[in-house]
């Protein structure tokens, strides 16, 4: 089998992918196998989805949206994309607080990894979860809801607890955004304002590519008041990454439906610039102006592998491993040019730039801090690794990342 992820950074080493067409068949398939693990949209940057056994998809199960309108919620099949799920939403005039830069990624490994969106009083897609299903080392499905003790540990599961069959989503009535990117920010009005920055529209991020002396700055508004006093408004549609914006949404503050202006990019074009490395990290809200500090002396290193870089800021939750558990957080994120030998080294200069600064790193994309030091950074690292020994015993769906970074005591 030679299989990779979407962005070609990794290649899977699992003897085979399942595929399944019927819960039953993958419930069996699970009690079956001695180790396996669920692979979703193929998100992921290195080996966490991958397994020394067998690798199963939902990708042939059939596709569940079922709204409760009363409840305000939504339960989808875990192997649903974002985008997809977005849409029957809409129709249904319903919607998501918030959104990745993706569409195209699958809810439960969205979840599973804390990925997020931005915005000040807007937290990760994990903390819209009200409701797991799974099924387990046994064969036997499981359900879990905010009412179990075991929830806030097993949203931001890793794939460590079992294999995800269906996630019980928050929703809101239906609403439009207007999209707005402005450039030439300096950099000297983001640090001293950075509060205000982030906080002038629903959504917002900071591109930047360190180099220079000035940022662009992308707004998301749900109000249509979205403005910055310094920089210059586009006058065209642009790329984060400054290719051709085909494939990202709409902006120019043309309002429009909320699932075509939270994400980035759409639907049916190619998910970011391609092939890439992405690495990020998340830390304290209060370490913003210290971490673009140390980021921007070493801008020098950075930039020639570097596409863009994305900051954002992400509310706190209460997931055990959540990036935000905890603390208001400010997220930076790196897309990098695909040189593994290359990328290696200069990740250990980032997080050598940010130490002392409680960077977390995401879950599911590149970085080289040691397990013992992310372990450190998760108050609730001991109890997960014991919710882990009594939903796997056995360690069915253990592999190499989850041994070296987070199961290891």
């Amino acid at each position: 089998m030679t299989e990779e992820n979407w962005a070609g950074s990794y290649t899977y080493r699992a003897a085979q992918i399942h595929q399944p067409d019927t819960l039953d068949a993958a419930r069996h398939l699970v009690a079956e196998a001695p180790k396996i693990r669920a692979l979703g949209s193929r998100h992921s940057f290195h080996d966490l989805p991958d397994s020394p056994g067998v690798l199963i998809t939902l990708d042939s199960m059939p596709r569940t949206i079922r709204l409760d309108e009363e409840a305000k919620t939504v339960t989808v099949s875990a192997g649903t994309r974002y985008g997809d799920l977005a849409t029957e939403l809409h129709r249904a005039g319903w919607a998501l607080s918030a959104m990745a830069s993706l569409p195209h990624i699958a809810v439960a490994g969205a979840i599973g990894t804390g990925t997020h969106g931005s915005g000040d009083r807007v937290a990760s897609l994990a903390a819209q979860v009200l409701g797991l299903e799974l099924i387990d080392a046994a064969g036997e499905l499981r359900t879990l809801t905010t009412d179990d003790a075991d929830f806030p540990g097993a949203v931001v599961h890793l794939g460590a607890l079992g294999v995800l069959t269906s996630v019980t989503l928050r929703v809101e009535p239906t609403y439009d955004v207007q999209q707005y990117v402005v450039n030439e920010v300096p950099w000297e009005f983001v640090e001293a304002q950075f509060e205000d920055v982030m906080s002038a529209a629903y959504s917002v991020s900071i591109m930047t590519r360190w180099n220079t002396p000035t940022v662009q700055v992308w707004l998301k508004s749900r109000d249509g008041d979205a403005s910055l006093p310094e920089g210059k408004p586009a006058v065209k549609k642009e790329h984060p990454a400054g290719r051709d914006p085909e494939g990202c949404t709409e902006q120019l503050g043309e309002a429009g439906p909320w699932q075509d202006r939270l994400p980035h990019f759409r639907m049916g074009f190619t998910p970011s610039s391609g092939r890439e490395i992405q690495a990020e990290y998340l830390l304290p809200r209060k370490h913003a102006r210290a971490a673009i500090a140390a980021l921007r002396e070493i801008g020098s290193i950075i930039t020639p592998l570097l596409q863009t870089c994305e900051i954002r800021t992400v509310a706190a939750d209460e997931l055990w491993l959540s990036g935000s558990y905890g603390r208001d957080t400010v997220a930076f994120h790196f897309t990098l040019h695909p040189e593994p030998v290359k990328v290696r080294a200069l990740l250990g200069k980032i997080e050598e730039a940010l130490a002392g600064l409680e960077a977390r790193p995401h879950w599911g994309k590149w970085f080289s801090t040691p397990g013992e030091e992310i372990a450190a950074m998760y108050p609730r690292m001991a109890d997960f690794r014991d919710l882990v020994g009594r939903y796997d015993p056995q360690g069915k769906f253990s592999n190499a990342f989850l041994e070296r970074v987070v199961l290891r005591r």
